[in-house]
């Protein structure tokens, strides 16, 4: 959607702050010995405090309030009985509706002692956000949000997840433009437009550049010995810097 009205972005803003401490409340009980459905019932408690609802769930039908994506799970995780450990790469994915607005963020952390390469990896990937959002500007081409992405990943000597992507959001939790890519596709075309809602987010693996579908039907799997970082912000596009819903 685009705004078109001040409470067009007062109900964003709204929803954007909700999900926004939802997700770090979320992250800040991140420890080794919760289980993620622990750590989704958190979660829960946030949207329900403020009336505001689960967007998987009520879009389709998703058997959890948030998405809690760990190790091999690049996105997409089911909350359930799985005990978290030291040095598990956990994502945390928090999307939620209020009054037909819709807002999305997400953020990765690694669990108690910290691994060197795992930590690189999550810095990265949040840096890549940063970069693909200095780009996202109205007049401006979506694709040069991919390119700044890929750009960055690629120094820290990582690679970007092709077919995980960004998309529209703010009447429905995914709407178009979709496919805002992690890489630079020379074929898009498509501007940025003044008012135009984006939920931008990185994929960031330390060599993986593909998901599966999971046995589950609902978890994306990385190829084995892999790990990925996400980091999601909920954006309204501007002449100048975007608006950051979610931060």
């Amino acid at each position: 959607m685009s705004i078109e009205s001040e409470h067009d972005l007062i109900a964003l803003q709204k929803i954007g702050r909700i999900v926004a401490m939802a997700r770090e409340e979320m992250l800040s009980s991140v420890q080794a010995g919760i289980t993620t459905a622990e750590l989704d019932g958190i979660g829960k408690r946030v949207l329900d405090e403020h009336g505001a609802v689960s967007a998987p769930y009520i879009t389709y039908g998703f058997p959890g309030t948030t998405c809690i994506s760990v190790n091999e799970v690049a996105a997409h995780g089911i909350p359930g009985p799985r005990v978290l450990k030291e040095g598990d790469v956990v994502n945390i994915d928090v999307s939620a509706e209020l009054g037909g607005y819709y807002a999305d963020t997400g953020a990765t952390t690694v669990v108690g002692s910290r691994s060197p390469h795992k930590e690189k990896l999550c810095q990265s990937s949040l840096r890549a956000l940063h970069q693909g959002l200095k780009k996202a500007k109205a007049g401006a081409r979506i694709s040069g949000i991919g390119r700044a992405i890929h750009n960055e990943a690629r120094k820290g000597g990582f690679t970007v997840i092709r077919n995980l992507a960004g998309h529209g959001i703010g009447r429905k939790l995914h709407e178009m433009p979709d496919s805002i890519l992690n890489y630079y596709d020379p074929r898009d075309s498509r501007l940025l437009t003044n008012g135009l809602v984006l939920a931008v987010e990185t994929f960031v693996s330390d060599g993986a550049e593909f998901v599966d579908e999971g046995a589950d039907g609902w978890g994306l799997l990385l190829p084995e010995h892999h790990y990925a970082a996400q980091f999601e912000h909920t954006i309204v596009i501007t002449k100048d810097k975007p608006l950051i819903l979610t931060a």
